[in-house]
């Protein structure tokens, strides 16, 4: 895989623990990768980083983490980010860590923290975290929870490693991911498909295909950095761009049908997505 893009913005990172007892990340894909370009930019000794990863890409390779080395005793943190369907065979390995002050984040999905409990004991600090893919460019959010055993300064270390990437969150209860995951988790692709229908409605209005891409990728890319940067709500900021009478207005009185509109679709989308989390969380095909 390419590099992944440094981070640049800002993250007050306390790293002290990290270079002086270590951090183990078990699986280095886009994501892992694009968490580790953000500690080493932030001040992390590539030495304290303990990869394993059985197809390291060419960048992992170049960036001085010790890579499929011998584990340290007890790293401040452990770092699960394998797919969901290969943590069972990969977790036995790591069991050395059962109990220990090591704080085990998991950013895999669909794996509950009981899971993880069964293999580290409920006496090991738990966070399980869902962060979605526009955390590869810095831009993700991440929602976290913790077991009874993760502790303040627990949470705290995973807000410094997931901020790497993108926003925390905390969530007071683990029932609330399955919507953070209909919500944010899947959310990326709920956009991209906006996208591709924005898209083909410019081209049915007669634009240029590769024109009504660029106008659409533009539209929902400006209009999402200024949802974050104003302070107005979207529906004030939707207000003010609606001029009474107008195109705007014509628009969004389809969009905002009370049956047919996007609210309704968007409530039956989320639902499906949080339903479909339910189900495989309790092993369901």
């Amino acid at each position: 895989m390419d590099a992944p893009e440094r981070l640049e913005h800002a993250v007050e990172m306390d790293i002290t623990q990290i270079n002086d007892r270590g951090l183990v990340m078990l699986g280095c894909g886009k994501m892992g990768s694009a968490m580790l370009a953000g500690w080493l930019s932030n001040g992390v000794d590539p030495r304290a980083v303990t990869i394993l990863e059985p197809k390291p890409s060419i960048w992992l390779a170049d960036q001085g983490v010790r890579l499929n080395e011998d584990l340290p005793t007890y790293p401040a943190c452990l770092v699960l980010a394998v797919k969901p369907q290969m943590m069972g065979a990969a977790l036995p390995g790591l069991a050395e860590y059962a109990g220990s002050p090591t704080l085990i984040l998991s950013v895999a999905a669909g794996t509950s923290i009981a899971s993880f409990e069964e293999v580290f004991t409920t006496d090991s600090p738990i966070i399980r975290a869902m962060p979605n893919t526009p955390a590869a460019i810095g831009q993700g959010v991440t929602a976290i929870v913790g077991n009874a055993t993760a502790e303040a300064e627990h949470l705290a270390l995973a807000e410094t490693l997931l901020g790497a990437v993108g926003q925390v969150v905390r969530l007071s209860d683990e029932a609330q991911m399955d919507a953070v995951t209909g919500l944010s988790g899947s959310g990326p692709a709920y956009v991209f498909h906006m996208i591709e229908c924005m898209t083909e409605a410019g081209v049915a209005e007669g634009l240029d295909a590769d024109l009504a891409l660029s106008l659409a990728r533009a539209t929902v890319a400006g209009a999402g950095a200024l949802a974050l940067a104003d302070e107005e709500s979207p529906a004030e900021l939707r207000v003010n761009v609606t001029s009474p009478g107008g195109t705007t207005q014509a628009g969004l009185e389809v969009l905002m049908h009370g049956e047919t509109g996007l609210g309704p679709l968007m409530r039956q989308t989320i639902a499906a997505a949080a339903a479909r989390s339910r189900a495989l969380k309790s092993g369901g095909a």
